[in-house]
Order: C-alpha cells, then sequence, then structure tokens
C-alpha cells in the first residue's frame, strides 16, 4: 500500500506543482470554447425543450476537459519519465505492475475531476445550470477519466517519442472527443452519421454525464455506463498485459 501511495503522491505532485499549466490553462481554453459557440449559436439552436444552447453546451465542455486531462496526465508523465531513463528507479524498486498501473490511472482521474470541477465552476459565472441526478454524472466522469488514464498510459508504453504521443492525443483523442456530441445532439445528425457516433465509446461518456445535469438524454444512460464500463475493462485488461510483459519498458 505504501509503494502505491507513494508513486501516487509523486504523480498528483507532479501536476499540481504545475497546476498554471494542467489546471489553468484547459480552464482557459474551456472557456473560450463556451465564449465563442454560445456566442454563436445562443437563440439559433435548441437542443432540449427549454434548456439554452449555452446551458447545453456546459456539461459536454467540462467532460471533454476532464477526458483530455486525464489523457494527457499519465501519457506526458510515463513518456517523459521514458525518455530523460528516470523510469528505471520506478521499475527496479519493489514496485508490481498493478500499483504502477494504478498509481497513474488514479492521478489521472484526479487531475480529470480538478480540471472539471475548475471548469464547471468558472462556467457556472455565465449559465445557471440545473443538476438532475449527480450521482449519474459523478460516475461517467470517474468511468470516463478512468478509461482515458489507462488510454493514456497505453500510447505512453507503445510510443518511443514524445511525438507519437502527441499523435496519438491529436488524432484519436481529440477528434473522437469532438465528434462525442459536446457541441451538438447527434439527433441532429443524418441517419447514416448518428450510427457511426454510436461507434464512438466517447459519445457514451458524454451523453450520459449530460444526462445527469438534464435528465435528458440521446441513449439510454443505463446503456451507456454499461458500454463505457466494458471499455474500461477492456482497456484496463490490455494495459495491465502490456506492464506486466515489460513492453517498452523494460530492456
Amino acid at each position: 500500500m505504501r509503494r502505491f501511495s507513494t508513486l501516487c503522491y509523486k504523480e498528483l505532485l507532479r501536476f499540481f506543482k504545475v497546476s498554471i499549466q494542467t489546471v489553468g490553462a484547459p480552464v482557459l481554453t474551456t472557456l473560450l470554447y463556451l465564449v465563442i459557440f454560445g456566442h454563436a449559436l445562443e437563440g439559433r439552436l435548441e437542443v432540449y425543450r427549454g434548456v439554452r444552447y449555452t446551458v447545453f453546451l456546459v456539461p459536454g465542455l467540462v467532460m471533454m476537459a476532464v477526458l483530455q486531462n486525464a489523457f494527457a496526465n499519465s501519457s506526458s508523465s510515463l513518456i517523459q519519465s521514458k525518455i530523460t531513463g528516470n523510469i528505471v528507479f520506478v521499475l527496479l524498486a519493489p514496485v508490481s505492475y498493478v500499483e504502477f498501473f494504478a498509481a497513474y490511472v488514479v492521478a489521472s482521474i484526479v487531475r480529470g475531476l480538478v480540471v472539471g470541477l475548475c471548469v464547471l465552476a468558472v462556467t457556472l459565472f455565465f449559465v445557471d445550470l440545473p443538476l438532475h441526478a449527480p450521482l449519474w454524472a459523478l460516475a461517467f466522469a470517474l468511468l470516463g477519466a478512468a478509461l482515458l488514464g489507462t488510454l493514456g498510459l497505453v500510447a505512453a508504453v507503445v510510443s518511443d517519442k514524445i511525438d507519437q504521443v502527441a499523435a496519438f492525443q491529436n488524432f484519436v483523442v481529440v477528434p473522437l472527443t469532438f465528434l462525442s456530441g459536446v457541441f451538438y445532439s447527434i439527433h441532429t445528425l443524418p441517419p447514416f452519421w448518428q450510427r457511426l457516433s454510436h461507434a464512438n465509446p466517447f459519445f457514451y461518456m458524454v451523453d450520459g454525464f449530460r444526462y445527469g445535469f438534464f435528465g435528458a438524454s440521446d441513449f439510454a444512460p443505463a446503456a451507456s455506463l454499461a458500454i463505457v464500463f466494458a471499455s474500461l475493462l477492456a482497456v484496463c485488461s490490455a494495459t495491465l498485459w502490456l506492464l506486466k510483459s515489460g513492453y517498452k519498458l523494460r530492456y
């Protein structure tokens, strides 16, 4: 337990010491999305009856911040450790691959939730946001952050350079996030694109999280939660196998 808590503390300290970059910058970026898209589409689009577009937009932006920052935390930490060579100090320590995995993922969840809460707090100055089912919102935020934190580990393990991790984020994580319904409801899309959206696991995280605020969603929240949980189990299994094998970590 002490080995896990020490490594977890190290990972938490890493992003808290540069909180202007790891927390402040994402909050500012998300706020700009809210101002620009809210100003451009307010009064022109109503997704849910009686819900202003700016209000509709906030949960999606919060979840986007949670997911992207959870991924960034684990991926950037591990790839930097691999490049600088200080990963050897963790590998030589009596830390099991399960403790290694848990420490990185827990730290990613914390960063994702901290950024998400900060985004939510700032946006409350601009909108009056309802909260229909807080436990549903919390469940999707936790599972989503865990899933992206685990994906961040996968990206860092299989990568040899920061550029490769950045490519994974820019060409996989960011597009899937933007196409998950953050800025729109998939019911506004043509049938082909609606079906394609259902193949995107990020859609279920965003849609389920939004249900926690409005009590309305494009997909049944219980089914969304099951899909996200199954995705998390699959990615966790693959990641634990990679860590146990020492792939690109133990040379």
